[in-house]
Protein backbone atom coordinates (compact mmCIF):
# COMPACT_ATOMS: atom_id res chain seq x y z
CA UNK A 1 0.00 0.00 0.00
CA UNK A 2 1.29 3.52 -1.09
CA UNK A 3 2.48 6.21 1.71
CA UNK A 4 -0.05 8.63 1.94
CA UNK A 5 0.68 12.29 1.20
CA UNK A 6 -1.45 15.54 2.64
CA UNK A 7 -2.84 17.19 -0.56
CA UNK A 8 -4.23 20.62 1.52
CA UNK A 9 -3.42 22.36 4.72
CA UNK A 10 -5.16 24.65 6.35
CA UNK A 11 -8.52 23.47 6.34
CA UNK A 12 -11.69 24.39 8.81
CA UNK A 13 -12.80 21.24 10.01
CA UNK A 14 -13.02 18.89 6.99
CA UNK A 15 -15.96 16.33 7.01
CA UNK A 16 -18.00 14.34 4.20
CA UNK A 17 -15.20 12.92 1.98
CA UNK A 18 -16.39 12.00 -1.29
CA UNK A 19 -14.91 10.59 -4.35
CA UNK A 20 -16.67 12.11 -7.25
CA UNK A 21 -15.70 12.89 -11.21
CA UNK A 22 -12.10 12.56 -10.79
CA UNK A 23 -11.57 14.51 -7.33
CA UNK A 24 -12.06 14.28 -3.65
CA UNK A 25 -14.92 16.24 -2.66
CA UNK A 26 -15.74 17.34 1.12
CA UNK A 27 -17.44 20.34 3.25
CA UNK A 28 -14.97 23.12 4.96
CA UNK A 29 -17.30 23.53 7.61
CA UNK A 30 -15.84 26.46 9.20
CA UNK A 31 -15.37 28.31 5.86
CA UNK A 32 -19.11 27.52 5.16
CA UNK A 33 -17.60 25.67 1.67
CA UNK A 34 -17.78 22.66 -0.52
CA UNK A 35 -14.31 21.96 -1.77
CA UNK A 36 -13.43 19.68 -4.79
CA UNK A 37 -9.46 19.26 -4.53
CA UNK A 38 -7.93 16.37 -7.16
CA UNK A 39 -4.51 14.47 -7.34
CA UNK A 40 -2.65 17.37 -7.93
CA UNK A 41 -3.58 19.36 -4.54
CA UNK A 42 -5.63 22.24 -6.24
CA UNK A 43 -8.56 23.35 -4.90
CA UNK A 44 -11.58 24.35 -6.54
CA UNK A 45 -14.56 25.88 -4.42
CA UNK A 46 -17.74 24.52 -5.80
CA UNK A 47 -20.47 25.77 -3.31
CA UNK A 48 -20.27 28.92 -1.04
CA UNK A 49 -22.94 28.40 1.60
CA UNK A 50 -24.85 31.38 3.63
CA UNK A 51 -22.19 33.50 5.64
CA UNK A 52 -24.97 33.40 7.49
CA UNK A 53 -25.42 29.70 8.11
CA UNK A 54 -23.98 27.71 10.91
CA UNK A 55 -20.71 26.72 9.93
CA UNK A 56 -21.34 22.92 10.98
CA UNK A 57 -23.14 19.90 10.53
CA UNK A 58 -23.51 19.79 7.06
CA UNK A 59 -22.39 17.14 4.16
CA UNK A 60 -23.07 16.31 0.60
CA UNK A 61 -23.82 13.50 -1.76
CA UNK A 62 -25.68 13.61 -5.27
CA UNK A 63 -28.81 12.84 -6.83
CA UNK A 64 -28.79 10.00 -9.95
CA UNK A 65 -28.56 12.62 -12.41
CA UNK A 66 -25.83 14.48 -11.00
CA UNK A 67 -27.34 17.46 -8.98
CA UNK A 68 -25.86 18.50 -5.45
CA UNK A 69 -27.47 17.67 -2.36
CA UNK A 70 -26.18 19.36 0.88
CA UNK A 71 -27.77 18.61 4.75
CA UNK A 72 -28.07 21.40 6.99
CA UNK A 73 -31.08 23.13 8.55
CA UNK A 74 -32.77 21.65 5.50
CA UNK A 75 -32.06 19.01 2.78
CA UNK A 76 -31.21 21.75 -0.10
CA UNK A 77 -30.06 20.87 -3.77
CA UNK A 78 -28.25 22.92 -6.26
CA UNK A 79 -30.29 23.68 -9.58
CA UNK A 80 -27.73 24.13 -13.25
CA UNK A 81 -27.87 27.59 -12.63
CA UNK A 82 -25.93 27.28 -9.10
CA UNK A 83 -28.81 28.45 -6.79
CA UNK A 84 -30.00 26.30 -3.97
CA UNK A 85 -33.61 25.13 -3.48
CA UNK A 86 -35.05 23.08 -0.79
CA UNK A 87 -35.65 19.48 -1.60
CA UNK A 88 -36.74 18.67 1.94
CA UNK A 89 -37.69 20.31 5.04
CA UNK A 90 -35.56 17.84 7.08
CA UNK A 91 -32.98 18.80 9.37
CA UNK A 92 -30.01 15.96 9.08
CA UNK A 93 -26.63 15.37 9.75
CA UNK A 94 -25.38 13.12 7.10
CA UNK A 95 -26.63 11.80 4.06
CA UNK A 96 -26.10 9.35 1.23
CA UNK A 97 -27.62 8.21 -2.40
CA UNK A 98 -28.74 5.28 -3.61
CA UNK A 99 -28.14 4.12 -7.32
CA UNK A 100 -32.73 4.23 -7.00
CA UNK A 101 -32.39 8.24 -5.87
CA UNK A 102 -33.53 7.12 -2.36
CA UNK A 103 -32.03 9.64 -0.52
CA UNK A 104 -31.31 8.66 3.40
CA UNK A 105 -30.50 11.33 6.09
CA UNK A 106 -29.79 11.15 9.64
CA UNK A 107 -29.67 13.16 12.86
CA UNK A 108 -30.16 13.22 16.43
CA UNK A 109 -32.84 15.31 18.15
CA UNK A 110 -30.50 17.24 20.81
CA UNK A 111 -28.17 20.38 20.68
CA UNK A 112 -25.02 18.36 20.90
CA UNK A 113 -23.29 21.62 20.96
CA UNK A 114 -24.53 22.99 23.63
CA UNK A 115 -24.12 19.99 25.88
CA UNK A 116 -27.18 18.32 26.06
CA UNK A 117 -28.41 14.71 27.24
CA UNK A 118 -27.40 12.65 24.29
CA UNK A 119 -30.91 11.07 22.72
CA UNK A 120 -30.75 8.14 20.20
CA UNK A 121 -30.87 9.26 16.72
CA UNK A 122 -32.50 8.02 13.76
CA UNK A 123 -32.37 7.26 10.26
CA UNK A 124 -35.32 8.83 7.61
CA UNK A 125 -35.70 8.17 3.99
CA UNK A 126 -36.29 10.51 1.39
CA UNK A 127 -37.98 8.46 -1.71
CA UNK A 128 -37.91 10.00 -5.15
CA UNK A 129 -41.36 11.26 -5.17
CA UNK A 130 -40.75 13.57 -2.11
CA UNK A 131 -41.97 11.77 0.34
CA UNK A 132 -40.18 11.37 3.62
CA UNK A 133 -40.47 8.77 6.63
CA UNK A 134 -38.10 7.29 9.07
CA UNK A 135 -36.66 3.55 8.11
CA UNK A 136 -34.12 3.35 11.36
CA UNK A 137 -34.04 4.43 15.27
CA UNK A 138 -32.36 3.63 18.42
CA UNK A 139 -29.04 4.87 16.68
CA UNK A 140 -25.74 5.63 19.17
CA UNK A 141 -24.82 9.35 17.35
CA UNK A 142 -25.57 8.66 13.59
CA UNK A 143 -22.92 9.58 11.48
CA UNK A 144 -21.19 8.60 8.53
CA UNK A 145 -23.29 6.52 5.97
CA UNK A 146 -22.00 4.46 2.93
CA UNK A 147 -23.97 2.37 0.66
CA UNK A 148 -22.36 -0.50 -1.23
CA UNK A 149 -22.45 -0.50 -4.99
CA UNK A 150 -25.05 -3.22 -5.64
CA UNK A 151 -27.67 -0.86 -3.61
CA UNK A 152 -28.89 -3.72 -1.64
CA UNK A 153 -26.69 -2.58 2.06
CA UNK A 154 -26.37 0.32 4.04
CA UNK A 155 -23.38 1.33 6.81
CA UNK A 156 -23.51 3.71 9.61
CA UNK A 157 -21.78 4.55 12.22
CA UNK A 158 -22.79 4.86 15.62
CA UNK A 159 -20.22 6.71 17.21
CA UNK A 160 -21.71 6.74 21.20
CA UNK A 161 -21.19 2.94 20.54
CA UNK A 162 -18.40 2.72 18.73
CA UNK A 163 -19.48 0.59 16.24
CA UNK A 164 -20.47 0.41 12.58
CA UNK A 165 -23.76 -0.66 11.83
CA UNK A 166 -25.32 -2.30 8.54
CA UNK A 167 -29.04 -2.20 7.45
CA UNK A 168 -29.99 -4.86 4.28
CA UNK A 169 -32.28 -2.17 1.65
CA UNK A 170 -35.43 -3.33 1.18
CA UNK A 171 -37.19 -3.01 -2.44
CA UNK A 172 -39.24 0.09 -1.40
CA UNK A 173 -36.25 1.81 0.32
CA UNK A 174 -36.99 0.69 3.52
CA UNK A 175 -34.23 -1.09 6.42
CA UNK A 176 -33.73 -4.48 7.87
CA UNK A 177 -31.60 -7.29 9.34
CA UNK A 178 -29.97 -4.97 11.42
CA UNK A 179 -26.44 -5.83 12.50
CA UNK A 180 -23.14 -5.20 13.78
CA UNK A 181 -20.93 -4.49 10.94
CA UNK A 182 -17.53 -3.92 13.01
CA UNK A 183 -17.02 -3.05 16.82
CA UNK A 184 -13.68 -1.38 18.32
CA UNK A 185 -13.42 1.57 16.34
CA UNK A 186 -14.37 5.06 16.86
CA UNK A 187 -16.32 6.07 13.79
CA UNK A 188 -17.20 9.52 12.32
CA UNK A 189 -17.24 9.98 8.39
CA UNK A 190 -16.78 6.74 6.62
CA UNK A 191 -15.87 5.73 2.76
CA UNK A 192 -16.66 2.64 0.80
CA UNK A 193 -13.67 1.43 -1.28
CA UNK A 194 -14.25 -0.80 -4.88
CA UNK A 195 -13.84 -3.77 -2.51
CA UNK A 196 -16.40 -3.21 -0.30
CA UNK A 197 -14.56 -2.60 2.79
CA UNK A 198 -14.80 0.78 4.69
CA UNK A 199 -12.27 2.75 5.95
CA UNK A 200 -12.50 4.04 9.41
CA UNK A 201 -11.07 5.66 12.39
CA UNK A 202 -9.84 3.71 15.30
CA UNK A 203 -9.17 6.67 17.75
CA UNK A 204 -5.48 5.95 17.11
CA UNK A 205 -5.30 6.06 13.27
CA UNK A 206 -7.66 4.29 10.54
CA UNK A 207 -8.25 1.29 9.88
CA UNK A 208 -9.70 -0.54 6.48
CA UNK A 209 -12.72 -3.20 7.93
CA UNK A 210 -14.83 -5.31 6.30
CA UNK A 211 -17.95 -6.85 7.69
CA UNK A 212 -17.51 -8.87 10.76
CA UNK A 213 -14.43 -6.84 11.63
CA UNK A 214 -11.90 -8.20 9.32
CA UNK A 215 -9.05 -5.76 8.33
CA UNK A 216 -8.34 -7.17 4.82
CA UNK A 217 -5.22 -5.02 5.15
CA UNK A 218 -2.81 -5.28 1.71
CA UNK A 219 0.02 -7.94 2.62
CA UNK A 220 3.64 -7.55 2.31
CA UNK A 221 5.96 -9.48 -0.03
CA UNK A 222 6.54 -13.07 1.85
CA UNK A 223 10.42 -12.58 1.42
CA UNK A 224 10.28 -8.86 3.39
CA UNK A 225 10.73 -9.80 7.56
CA UNK A 226 8.07 -8.60 9.52
CA UNK A 227 4.89 -9.69 7.38
CA UNK A 228 1.72 -7.61 8.58
CA UNK A 229 -0.79 -10.25 10.11
CA UNK A 230 -4.48 -9.38 10.95
CA UNK A 231 -6.07 -11.37 14.08
CA UNK A 232 -8.83 -12.52 12.99
CA UNK A 233 -9.71 -13.46 16.69
CA UNK A 234 -10.55 -9.62 17.64
CA UNK A 235 -13.87 -8.71 18.33
CA UNK A 236 -12.87 -5.28 16.36
CA UNK A 237 -10.35 -4.88 13.43
CA UNK A 238 -6.90 -4.88 14.00
CA UNK A 239 -6.03 -1.07 13.64
CA UNK A 240 -2.47 0.15 12.42
CA UNK A 241 -1.46 0.49 15.85
CA UNK A 242 -2.06 -2.91 16.81
CA UNK A 243 -0.26 -4.08 13.44
CA UNK A 244 3.06 -2.03 14.19
CA UNK A 245 3.07 -3.46 17.46
CA UNK A 246 2.63 -6.98 15.59
CA UNK A 247 5.55 -5.86 13.19
CA UNK A 248 8.13 -4.70 15.65
CA UNK A 249 7.61 -7.80 17.73
CA UNK A 250 8.30 -10.24 14.94
CA UNK A 251 11.45 -8.36 14.26
CA UNK A 252 12.62 -8.82 17.55
CA UNK A 253 15.00 -11.68 18.62
CA UNK A 254 13.43 -14.97 19.84
CA UNK A 255 13.35 -15.53 24.09
CA UNK A 256 15.79 -18.58 24.79
CA UNK A 257 14.65 -21.01 27.01
CA UNK A 258 14.99 -20.84 30.28
CA UNK A 259 16.64 -24.07 32.12
CA UNK A 260 14.15 -26.35 34.36
CA UNK A 261 13.81 -25.02 38.05
CA UNK A 262 14.81 -21.59 37.16
CA UNK A 263 12.46 -18.46 37.92
CA UNK A 264 12.58 -15.44 36.15
CA UNK A 265 13.99 -12.53 37.54
CA UNK A 266 11.74 -10.43 39.51
CA UNK A 267 11.42 -6.75 38.14
CA UNK A 268 12.24 -3.72 40.62
CA UNK A 269 12.55 -0.89 37.89
CA UNK A 270 9.67 0.59 35.63
CA UNK A 271 8.90 -1.24 32.89
CA UNK A 272 10.28 -0.46 29.37
CA UNK A 273 8.41 1.86 26.81
CA UNK A 274 5.82 -0.86 24.98
CA UNK A 275 5.19 -3.41 27.56
CA UNK A 276 3.80 -1.39 30.07
CA UNK A 277 0.90 -3.20 29.70
CA UNK A 278 0.15 -6.61 28.00
CA UNK A 279 -3.69 -5.97 26.95
CA UNK A 280 -4.81 -1.82 25.52
CA UNK A 281 -8.57 -1.55 26.08
CA UNK A 282 -10.57 -1.27 23.25
CA UNK A 283 -13.18 1.63 22.74
CA UNK A 284 -15.69 -0.27 24.34
CA UNK A 285 -14.13 -1.74 27.39
CA UNK A 286 -13.61 1.79 28.42
CA UNK A 287 -17.09 3.56 28.12
CA UNK A 288 -15.85 6.37 30.42
CA UNK A 289 -12.60 6.88 29.95
CA UNK A 290 -11.16 9.97 27.99
CA UNK A 291 -10.25 7.51 25.09
CA UNK A 292 -13.86 6.27 24.53
CA UNK A 293 -16.04 7.88 21.42
CA UNK A 294 -18.27 9.51 23.88
CA UNK A 295 -15.56 11.36 25.46
CA UNK A 296 -13.45 12.33 22.39
CA UNK A 297 -17.25 13.85 20.98
CA UNK A 298 -17.87 15.49 24.29
CA UNK A 299 -14.18 17.02 24.07
CA UNK A 300 -14.96 18.33 20.58
CA UNK A 301 -18.29 19.44 21.27
CA UNK A 302 -16.39 22.06 24.23
CA UNK A 303 -14.09 22.93 21.43
CA UNK A 304 -16.68 24.24 19.23
CA UNK A 305 -18.88 26.04 21.75
CA UNK A 306 -15.47 27.72 22.50
CA UNK A 307 -14.41 28.91 18.90
CA UNK A 308 -18.00 29.15 17.66
CA UNK A 309 -19.89 29.97 20.45
CA UNK A 310 -23.53 29.03 18.87
CA UNK A 311 -25.70 26.18 18.46
CA UNK A 312 -26.03 23.02 15.41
Amino acid sequence: MSEPKVLLTGLGIPESPRWHQGRLWFCNWIDRQVVAVGLDGKPEVMLARDPGSHPMGYSIDWLPDGRLLVTGDKLRRQQPDGSMAVHAGQRANEIVVDGRGNIYLNGADFDFVAGAPPKPGYIKLVTPGGQLRQVAGDIAFPNGMVITPDDRTLIISESFAGRLTAFDIDPGGGLSHRRVFAEGVAPDGICLDAEGAVWVGTGFSVARVAEGGRCPAARRPAREPGPVRADARRTGPADPVHLHRRMAASRRPRRQPRPAGQRAPHRTGPHPPGLRARRRPTMTQEAGGAGCPQAQIAALARDLRTSVGTEC
